[in-house]
């Protein structure tokens, strides 16, 4: 529907920043080098192969916000996605009464900002970065602290944070990078140590891919980076702080630090949003994995990609706000492609 397509990559991160396309949508399915192209070209299919719920947990008379008094069955031990319009009533369902009454089942996993500092980045949230900093440590038989953002190695002019904020007063404050450290966040005399020529500095810039193959040697370090590789963040730098997370990228952080779970039911609200064609593929066999350990995924979601490879569909609506709060259909995909009240099962029936 667009007029123009401006496609920035290849890749996210170090990788992307480059003007990939740019043009109409016919000349777009004819571009090879366009990474969005194959996926238009490309046709959806339902899931026909479909798991079988090993167990269920229920909901009974439930009538918050807008739902009318619904009791519905939730299936465990497979992909399961609440779908209908926007205000249909499918986060209240699953968010606000769901993972409320099995709280002590349950791992919510939203877009929420991370909680935390400014010095919290991808390496802390995972427990990784004590593991690193004590590598600089033994390496070069001095204490730990030295190499903490707010240890005595940290850079005083801006106490480790790499920048300074500017007061605008009437706008928004500005970030500068720290001409003392410049952005390095550290004292030089820090800078100094290397653990296999690299500086803490330069391990914190490093993309986890890189880090990866740095580490190769290290199996506490490298199990933690594969969780961040299994959710599609392979491109982030270890030192990337929490405020500079999208709703996407922190969700798939939260992800990664709940991945070695077993036995539970993750619950996940729209966790495409945000994500291309090529990203939700990556979240699909990621999904299908956490299910296959033994798990539960249950998704608030309106991406046809994902609703069409789900085990189960719970469809809700059939309108959102007063006009919502009903269970449409439910089934595999097949069956609710079949339900021509439901606005879901039109859509899924066109595949």
């Amino acid at each position: 529907a667009s007029d123009n397509i401006i496609e920035i990559g290849k890749g996210a991160g170090k990788h992307g920043g480059n003007i990939t396309y740019s043009g109409s949508y016919d000349l777009l399915l004819h571009d090879r080098s366009a990474v969005t192209t194959p996926f238009l070209k490309r046709e959806m299919k339902l899931k026909t192969e479909v798991r079988r719920a090993n167990d269920h947990l229920s909901l009974e008379n439930v009538s918050v916000n807008n739902l009318k008094n619904i009791s519905v069955d939730i299936p465990l031990g497979v992909l399961c996605t609440f779908t209908g319009v926007s205000g249909s009533g499918k986060s209240t369902l699953l968010v606000d009464v769901f993972a409320k009454q099995y709280k002590d089942k349950v791992i919510l996993i939203d877009q929420t900002p991370l909680q935390g500092t400014t010095r919290g980045n991808c390496a802390t949230y995972i427990g990784l970065f004590d593991i690193i900093r004590t590598l600089m440590a033994k390496e070069n038989n001095i204490s730990k602290e030295l190499f903490s953002f707010n240890g005595r190695g940290a850079c005083t002019d801006c106490k480790g944070l790499g920048f300074k904020n500017i007061d605008m007063h009437f706008m928004g404050d500005v970030r500068v990078k720290c001409e003392t450290c410049n952005g390095k966040r550290y004292k030089d005399e820090v800078l100094k140590y290397k653990l296999n020529d690299k500086t803490i500095a330069e391990i914190l810039d490093m993309t986890v891919s890189e880090a990866y193959s740095f580490f190769g040697n290290n199996a506490d370090i490298k199990n933690g980076l594969e969780t961040l590789i299994a959710v599609g963040l392979d491109y982030i730098e270890l030192g990337q702080s929490h405020d500079t997370f999208s709703g996407g990228e922190a969700q798939r952080l939260k992800l990664a630090k709940q991945l070695q779970k077993k036995g539970n039911i993750y619950i996940l609200d729209e966790p495409t949003s945000g994500l291309h064609f090529s990203d939700i593929d990556k979240l699909l066999i990621l999904l299908n994995k956490i299910v296959d350990n033994g798990n539960s995924v249950l998704v608030v979601e309106h991406n046809m990609q994902l609703i069409s490879s789900s085990d189960w569909i719970i469809d809700l609506g059939p309108e959102g706000g007063q006009n919502g709060g009903e269970i449409i259909a439910q089934g595999v995909p097949s069956d609710v492609a079949r339900i021509k009240s439901s606005y879901t099962g039109m859509y899924l029936s066109k595949l």
